[in-house]
């Protein structure tokens, strides 16, 4: 029965013991991909993620201990999420019960209930169901877990490449720990190609491969940190290599490696954590006047696919936002490449794109406008909406109220500015005097703060002569 439910990925021996503990075969199938072949045997074969799996760390500790009750591993692909699920149920020598958030259903997520419940009452073992791709899974299929979690029936590892906190049910993520995986870094990626080159019985390590250090540089810069991408390019290369005929040897150099692996693995999803980060570094770095960085994070989402016209819209918020009355032609350029954008298309709109972020990301910066804005907001939303004052109303409204008796006529009187050379004349515009924009001394905000303050002081020099 339980049978049914045991990953095909793990390399165990066909006998029910084997299975049911967890045990790797010392043999792997050798028509298995090597990304498959080359899982890791126990934690000490795990490449990466020392943050939480280092001596001393949590997870580490909760494995080694066999204390912990439900996780949940959020990371890019080929960082091993579904290995570790794998050495956790290995260590811990529990029943290891996959499904996938693509293919299964509820259905079977309540047969695996069942099947983990029955050797928990007829054999006293414990069931790890790991659940791959979990925010696949919607609402309903993901609060069928939530009773046999609390029950204790199984043992909950979920593994998803989106943010739990936004993919996956509150109830689920607050019964889990929730542990982020990273990227692996250029030195891990070093270590996997070489024991891919030189293990006999999981690797090549039984053919004569001459692996070039140029090579072997490529195949970890073009696979962005992800272990499988290595594995399988490398895998491609070895396998579509003829080895010559005289020594027998494999000789995979860099024009071997390029054709394997033509195009960088970016990590970048266009609806997910790597698409907000992404985008975040992008307007933080054009507001802290990194021109560098700025297109540096405009290359990555423009090589990514990133939506052009996306991108267009934070460059013209940020222009507004974070430049501001600084340097007003900020809006404008941002706003001239958003045009530009539309018009063109890629690849051309790579070049207005540029433009207008090297803009923003140099010019002097003042979100005394935003900021002013925002308080305007606040007031509105929480305080007593003010009333427009008399000589500021409609004509037809003026005249309701002075026949009315509500406005005497000396309030109607509104001076038209222009009548004056300095094209100001200080009256009231809202009641209580309140202020919500205070220029900088930046860029061309500068000349705006003085003229603003002769016409402050105008207008309450005109208040004390009345």
């Amino acid at each position: 029965m339980e049978d049914d439910f045991f990953t095909e990925d793990l390399i165990v021996d066909e006998t029910s013991e084997n299975v049911k503990g967890g045990k790797y075969s010392s043999f792997p199938d050798p028509t298995m991909p090597l990304a498959a072949r080359m899982r890791p045997r126990n934690l000490d074969e795990y490449a990466g993620q020392s943050h939480i799996l280092g001596e001393g760390k949590l997870l580490r500790r909760a494995i080694e201990a066999d204390r912990f009750t439900s996780l949940i591993f959020y990371g890019p692909p080929g960082v091993g999420k579904t290995s570790l699920a794998e050495l956790i149920a290995q260590r811990t020598k529990s029943r290891f019960i996959n499904l996938s958030g693509v293919e299964s259903n509820v259905a079977e997520i309540r047969k695996a209930a069942e099947a983990a419940r029955q050797f928990q009452r007829t054999r006293n073992e414990i069931t790890t169901l790991f659940v791959d791709e979990i925010h696949r899974f919607n609402k309903s299929q993901q609060d069928v877990l939530l009773p046999h979690i609390e029950r204790g029936t199984v043992r909950f590892i979920g593994a998803t490449t989106h943010n739990p906190y936004f993919y996956i049910n509150s109830p689920l993520v607050s019964r889990s720990q929730v542990f982020q995986l990273e990227p692996l870094s250029d030195e891990d990626l070093a270590k996997l190609l070489q024991s891919a080159v030189s293990d006999p019985e999981r690797g090549f390590g039984k053919k004569d491969i001459d692996l070039s250090p140029e090579a072997a540089k490529h195949f970890v810069a073009m696979c962005d940190g992800d272990a499988r991408k290595l594995l399988t390019s490398f895998e491609l290369g070895v396998l579509t290599t003829e080895p010559d005929p005289e020594t027998g040897k494999i000789t995979i150099d860099l024009d071997v490696a390029e054709d394997s692996i033509q195009r960088k693995t970016v990590v970048y999803d266009a609806d997910g954590d790597a698409h907000y980060d992404t985008i975040s570094a992008f307007i933080k770095s054009m507001r802290g006047c990194d021109p560098d960085a700025a297109l540096y994070w405009l290359a990555k989402m423009l090589y990514a696919g990133e939506d052009i016209r996306f991108i267009a819209r934070r460059i013209v918020i940020a222009a507004s936002e974070d430049v501001g009355m600084a340097d007003s032609n900020a809006l404008r350029v941002a706003v001239a490449a958003q045009q530009a954008v539309e018009f063109i298309g890629m690849p051309e709109a790579r070049i207005p794109l540029a433009h207008a972020a090297v803009y923003v990301a140099t010019a002097p910066k003042s979100n005394r406008a935003y900021e002013g804005i925002n308080a305007a907001l606040k007031d509105v939303a929480e305080g007593r909406t003010l009333a427009v004052p008399p000589h500021l109303r409609t004509k037809s409204r003026k005249k309701l109220g002075t026949e009315g008796g509500a406005i005497e006529d000396g309030e109607t009187v509104y001076q038209y500015g222009h009548d004056s050379e300095e094209g100001y004349i200080p009256q009231a515009y809202m009641p209580e005097g309140r202020r919500y924009y205070e220029p900088s001394q930046n860029g061309m905000e500068q000349r705006v703060a003085e003229r603003l303050e002769h016409w402050r002081k105008l207008f309450e020099e005109s208040r004390g002569s009345t």
